[in-house]
């Protein structure tokens, strides 16, 4: 793997950390603020996502290092990189914070595809491995949370 591809990894794999630490953050907002009759199940469902992804935060970090990149610095940094959009809203219905979950984990996948198709160009095998996986992780929250918030 020459240089401009190690730069041009470590670079996209910091750009998605800084989507992951973002989903993350909303994800905990949702977890927080969310109320209603389904409170309890949507609570610990919103607390096993919020720990996929802090879990992929490590991982993705020490790839653009393994590679010769360098990555986050600061919450400032997050803010520059990040493509998901920040919810401040001092009120969101349960069924529209789900659906914009949905909607941001949706935007996070086409993210990973897009690095995965960079890391398998450019033959590095571990980072389109571990992106794989985490492809199939994000796509099992966005069924839990179509299901969670589908009305029948």
């Amino acid at each position: 793997m020459g240089g401009n591809a190690r730069t041009d990894i470590a670079a996209s794999l910091t750009a998605m950390l800084a989507d992951v630490f973002t989903l993350y953050l909303k994800t905990k907002n949702v977890h927080w603020h969310l109320s209603g009759q389904h409170f309890r199940d949507f609570h610990h469902m919103l607390d096993d996502q919020g720990g996929q992804l802090i879990a992929m935060t490590d991982a993705i970090a020490e790839r653009a290092r393994k590679v010769g990149g360098t990555t986050l610095r600061s919450v400032g940094h997050v803010a520059r990189l990040q493509r998901l959009t920040d919810n401040d809203a001092d009120f969101v219905t349960p069924e529209d914070m789900l659906a914009e979950l949905k909607s941001d984990n949706e935007q996070l996948i086409r993210i990973m595809r897009e690095v995965h198709e960079l890391t398998a160009e450019h033959r590095d095998f571990a980072s389109t491995s571990l992106i794989e996986g985490w492809i199939d992780e994000a796509e099992g929250r966005v069924w839990f949370l179509f299901e969670s918030g589908h009305r029948n």
